[in-house]
């Protein structure tokens, strides 16, 4: 039966089937082979999200094409399997598939976060190398701080500056309270610095001149618990509807009222901007910023840093450091001395 003979491919039938003649493995689990090609999404959606809840994200999509269109729809949508090691914060913009209708129940896919601009960080305290991601292309922060109950905190500034600086984002200081006690003794702590700074009281509150200084921005809202964050929000924004709260007598601190992050626009007649609300903090962890990133917020030693021997570690004990010689012959005041200080407290 030379028919049957394989080596003869040609001439002979069936010899495609022969075992030599196959060119492919079988596949053991019979199902479809891994591919690394994705889909481009031609037809998704950018949007910027807007708030975050438990693993669904509020974004908000412009209705149309031109620029000119001020409409916009509110999505929700929750982050695609690809992105699931990805984190997803407040003020980033991202591409949308899937249902970005809008409708009640409707639930879109977020499949790419676009390029941030910026990325404000803290971690859980100064040992903390694990970075938590504040909010997202802002760049101003205002530092909403209260002359009087509570009472403000020097170094906790300093540590949102420090954040503020390393992140790449201007910092604004807005004190409240000023009818409760004098704000200009903590203010002198940070004058050499030139930051704007509003002054706010009852029925004395700035707001044409911070809405002044919101339009064309992002601008994220720190403050500890209890300054008056989210009352001053609710002043810029009449229907944002932030909870507020009250300091307690005993303790002197304040109890949190917002709890969680939110962005929200406010209209000027300068321009729309956007501010962005974050829950109250009594700490600000700086575990993920160096050195270098630390002595970027502090511009007003900038020029003594300079003098400095090179490997100098600005400590008290660190051979011929500038600071200390700056202190002993009368360049640096006591304000000068005490931001000497803060500085080493956050960079030991």
């Amino acid at each position: 039966m030379s028919w049957l003979n394989f080596d003869d491919e040609d001439d002979v039938p069936y010899a495609e089937y022969a075992d030599h003649a196959v060119r492919e493995r079988p596949n053991p689990k019979a199902n479809r082979p891994r591919t690394k090609r994705r889909p481009d999404h031609a037809d998704s959606v950018t949007g910027m999200v807007t708030g975050v809840d438990r693993g669904r994200y509020a974004v908000l999509v412009a209705e149309g094409a031109d620029p000119e269109d001020r409409r916009e729809r509110e999505i929700v949508a929750a982050r695609a399997r690809e992105l699931r090691r990805t984190s997803i914060v407040i003020g980033d913009r991202v591409q949308l598939v899937g249902d970005t209708s809008g409708a009640e129940g409707s639930l879109a896919r977020i499949v790419t976060v676009g390029e941030r601009r910026t990325l404000l960080r803290r971690s859980a305290d100064d040992t903390d190398r694990v970075e938590r991601v504040v909010v997202a292309n802002a760049d101003q922060m205002l530092i909403v701080v209260a002359s009087a109950n509570p009472e403000p905190r020097v170094r906790l500034v300093d540590r949102y500056l420090v954040a503020a600086y390393d992140a790449g984002i201007a910092p604004l200081i807005c004190i409240t309270k000023t009818d409760l006690a004098d704000p200009e003794p903590f203010l002198a702590h940070f004058s050499a610095l030139e930051v704007p700074v509003f002054r706010s009281a009852p029925g004395a509150e700035p707001l044409a001149a911070i809405r002044l200084a919101l339009a064309g921005h992002t601008t994220v809202f720190v403050g500890h618990s209890g300054v008056g964050k989210s009352t001053l929000i609710n002043a810029l924004v009449p229907d944002a509807g932030r909870a507020t709260g009250h300091v307690n007598e005993v303790t002197g601190r304040g109890r949190h009222t917002s709890s969680s992050s939110v962005a929200l626009r406010v209209t000027t007649p300068a321009g729309d901007g956007w501010v962005v609300d974050t829950p109250g903090v009594r700490s600000f962890g700086l575990g993920h910023v160096t050195s270098e990133g630390i002595l970027r917020g502090f511009t007003d030693l900038a020029e003594l840093i300079d003098h400095c021997p090179r490997g100098c570690s600005h400590q008290e004990d660190a051979p011929d450091c500038e600071l200390d010689a700056a202190i002993a012959d009368g360049r640096l005041d006591a304000v000068g001395a005490a931001r000497v200080e803060s500085l080493r407290r956050l960079l030991h």
